[in-house]
């Protein structure tokens, strides 16, 4: 059985040749108005529904009235890392979609069209054309009711008809998203599909693709399907959290929203404010309540928080901030990816304050990364950054569902009589927030404040006094450094180029590692979900390698490094330490990677 490369599925093939494929990539490409997100959604939830693997990307234009955007399914029966470099399918809507995707067709791939609106190069003999009458078919599997309303849909039948996918699951999945709104919609929707799915598109055409075998049941939990901001979601209820702010902004948004749906159901809530400053400061009226609070936001927002995520730090409050990243500076980029805000998050607002930062990989690790940082708000007392960004708040994975009974957390504020003096800020040993209502048997309560103060809480600005706080703080983050496991490296453990990288390039950088290992190279790849602290062993690990190559969607700044390369090379004194960034707003390919590592290799030769 051949396996996935880097170029999409598959085999080796021509461009009139079957073959059998582990896995395809769907790249729908269209307006935001045509309604591919929708498609992508059903494609992605049947995969995950039928014991396949799946991964999906997606564009969206940044402003109201719309414009050209596509998602893009990689699905199939074969272990999946990434979106996918190439497309096998390209589904074009309009002209203009199919002049901007032609290119990024592979060779021997197939394009399917509206033949009402698209004319395709006749002369193109590197793939195959398959014209259908995606709107006119639509109207009249309708009567001429809805125009092209639903043409999504009849986009929907022509793909089931072409990889031959299960009908029936497909059906039962638009049951669940237009049976909401009424029967007929549902059933206008059922004759749409039907009508493409009759349509004829030549077995020579569906022969195309021919998944190999799905993969043999293993015992493993049953596998769910979501976005990277569903998981988040997922795993902020389980944690215990039960209240929080935030103020609406891409591509964070959905979190509030499905936080603000979900939280009354379990005697919580959570409050859309009027501004950034104002949900942070909810959230932290929250904590000091005695829960762990959440807010959520991207950049821009985030940016709005310092001054309030500086009072959580010294007054040690209980908070976890989940930033979604996308392009910057100021509004920059809303809809499109980047990883330029980690410096941001390590060190923002003024003073020595240090939290905590973790930075999931995947979907999946959106539910795990937020549920370990409640933990960690609740263990240490301080605030603690999730750092995801717009590529895993709109991607859609399937992965084993998690052991939600095992891993719930029952919520509730811990008002325990405290007895005997109670120092909040103890120069010696580690403590905890105490919510006002607490029995304090000493006759003694603690002071909260912005302000520098001493063990009770009291305003002290002494020099001697302040030199002790700042190293308490600084300290109890160092102490969980020490307890941190040390990174796994996939691959080989030592050798030529060890490939780094954090939060959401994990797939690429694993199939790039992959690609390299198979042409003879020593090559590893190892992924930090922990950025502040960061993980023991680090040193000792880059030590074993000629070149160590950090992987990140930033820039690469006035001295050649990215974001956490800088800190990487700062942190260990390590000169081999080099960078490969980008700041296109879109994810990385697997061979733009292998370009970078080209290019870095033969810097290091000169």
């Amino acid at each position: 059985m051949p396996t996935a490369g880097p170029d999409s599925s598959t085999a080796t093939s021509t461009a009139h040749s079957s073959q059998t494929v582990r896995d395809v990539v769907i790249r729908l490409a269209g307006n935001s108005q045509d309604g591919i997100q929708a498609i992508g959604g059903f494609l992605a939830r049947l995969a995950g529904r039928s014991d396949q693997d799946v991964m999906t990307f997606m564009t969206i234009p940044a402003t109201i009235a719309g414009g050209p955007s596509i998602f893009q399914v990689r699905m199939g029966s074969g272990e999946i890392l990434s979106p996918g470099d190439r497309s096998d399918l390209l589904v074009a809507f309009h002209q203009h979609s199919y002049e901007a995707h032609r290119a990024q067709l592979r060779d021997g791939g197939v394009l399917l069209y509206d033949a009402d609106t698209v004319k395709p190069d006749a002369t193109d003999t590197r793939i195959r054309a398959v014209g259908a009458p995606i709107t006119s078919g639509t109207v009249a599997a309708t009567g001429g009711s809805s125009k092209d309303k639903g043409k999504n849909i009849y986009v929907l039948g022509l793909i089931a008809r072409l990889f031959d996918l299960n009908v029936e699951k497909l059906k039962g999945l638009m049951k669940e998203r237009f049976g909401k709104k009424s029967e007929e919609v549902f059933n206008q929707n059922v004759r749409i599909f039907d009508a493409a799915y009759a349509h004829p598109l030549g077995d020579d055409v569906r022969a195309c693709f021919e998944f190999g075998p799905a993969r043999a049941a293993t015992g493993a939990r049953p596998m769910v399907t979501m976005d990277g901001n569903q998981a988040v979601v997922m795993g902020l209820v389980t944690a215990g959290v039960r209240f929080g702010a935030a103020y609406p902004i891409t591509p964070a948004s959905s979190i509030m929203e499905d936080l603000r749906a979900a939280l009354p159901k379990y005697g919580g809530m959570y409050v859309q404010c009027e501004d950034e400053i104002a949900a942070i400061a909810t959230a932290l009226g929250f904590s000091y309540a005695g829960h762990v609070a959440v807010t959520n936001t991207s950049g821009p927002g985030m940016s709005l928080k310092m001054e309030a995520l500086g009072w959580g730090i010294m007054a040690e409050m209980p908070l976890v901030i989940v930033n979604v990243q996308r392009g910057g500076p100021s509004t920059g980029l809303p809809t499109m990816v980047e990883q330029s805000d980690l410096v941001q998050a390590i060190g923002g607002t003024h003073g020595d304050a240090p939290r905590i930062v973790l930075a999931p990989c995947s979907v999946g690790d959106c539910f795990y990364a937020t549920y370990e940082a409640v933990q960690l708000a609740r263990e240490y007392s301080v605030p603690v950054i999730v750092l995801s960004d717009q590529a895993l708040s709109t991607r859609i994975e399937a992965f084993p569902e998690p052991d939600l009974a095992k891993l719930y957390i029952e919520p509730g504020v811990k008002l325990a009589p405290v007895e005997g003096e109670y120092k909040a800020y103890a120069f010696d040993k580690p403590t905890h927030h105490v919510p006002p209502g607490t029995p304090m048997l000493g006759g003694k309560y603690p002071t909260v404040t912005g302000l520098e103060h001493d063990e009770t809480g009291h305003p002290n600005a002494s020099a001697p006094n302040h030199q002790k706080m700042t190293a308490r703080r600084r300290e109890k983050i160092k102490a969980l450094a020490a307890k941190l496991p040390r990174p796994e490296v996939y691959g080989d453990q030592e050798g030529d180029v060890l490939l780094v990288g954090w939060g959401s390039t994990f797939g690429q950088i694993r199939e790039a590692a992959k690609s390299l290992r198979t042409q003879g190279r020593k090559v590893g790849h190892l992924h930090i979900r922990h950025i502040s602290p960061l993980p023991q062993g680090l040193a000792e690990i880059f030590a074993k390698y000629r070149q160590v190559d950090v992987v990140e969607i930033n820039d690469e700044g006035l001295y050649g490094y990215g974001q956490l390369a800088s800190l990487l090379r700062s942190a260990l004194a390590q000169p081999h330490i080099r960078s490969i960034c980008k700041t296109d707003g879109l994810t990385f390919k697997v061979q733009e990677i292998l370009a970078g590592v080209s290019r870095l290799d033969a810097t290091a030769q000169r």
